[in-house]
C-alpha cells in the first residue's frame, strides 16, 4: 500500500471536481493500493484564508468533504516540526516562505509518504518523498 499525502490546492481541485485536476491525480487518487491522507495543516491555511475571504471553503467544510471522500487526517505532531530541520534545498533556489508547504513536505518525510503536488517550488527540494503532477 502506497500512502500519499496531498497538498492543499490539488485537494481543493478533488473536492470540486476542478478541469485543473490532472489526469495523473484522478489515477492515484482512484486506485484502491493508494491511501489518500490530507493535513491538518491543510485545513489551517484553509481556515485562514476562508477567514480573510480568499476562499469559498472553510475549514470545517474541508474536514466533511475530506472525510466523505475516505480521506485520511494526517495530525501535525513534534516529529513532523522536528523533520522541519532537515529538509534539504538546492542552494541557488529561491526563497520558499510558505510555512504549511514546508511542514506538509516535513510530514510526508517523517511518516514515509509521498507529498503529491502540483507547486513548482518543491522541484527546488532535494528530497525523494515529492511527487509533481
Amino acid at each position: 500500500m502506497t500512502s500519499y499525502l496531498v497538498d492543499t490546492h490539488i485537494l481543493l481541485w478533488v473536492l470540486v471536481d476542478s478541469e485543473k485536476l490532472p489526469v495523473k491525480v484522478r489515477e492515484i487518487i482512484c486506485n484502491p493500493n493508494h491511501e489518500i491522507y490530507y493535513s491538518v495543516a491543510s485545513m489551517w491555511e484553509i481556515a485562514i484564508k476562508y477567514s480573510k475571504g480568499k476562499l469559498p471553503i472553510s475549514g470545517a467544510m474541508f474536514l466533511h468533504y475530506c472525510e466523505q471522500a475516505g480521506f485520511k487526517k494526517l495530525p501535525v505532531d513534534e516529529r513532523h516540526v522536528l523533520a522541519l530541520e532537515n529538509l534539504t534545498r538546492q542552494e541557488d533556489s529561491p526563497p520558499h516562505k510558505d510555512p504549511f508547504d514546508k511542514i506538509m513536505l516535513a510530514q510526508a518525510k517523517a511518516d514515509s509518504m509521498l507529498f503529491m503536488t502540483h507547486d513548482r517550488q518543491f522541484t527546488y527540494y532535494n528530497e525523494p518523498w515529492v511527487v509533481m503532477v
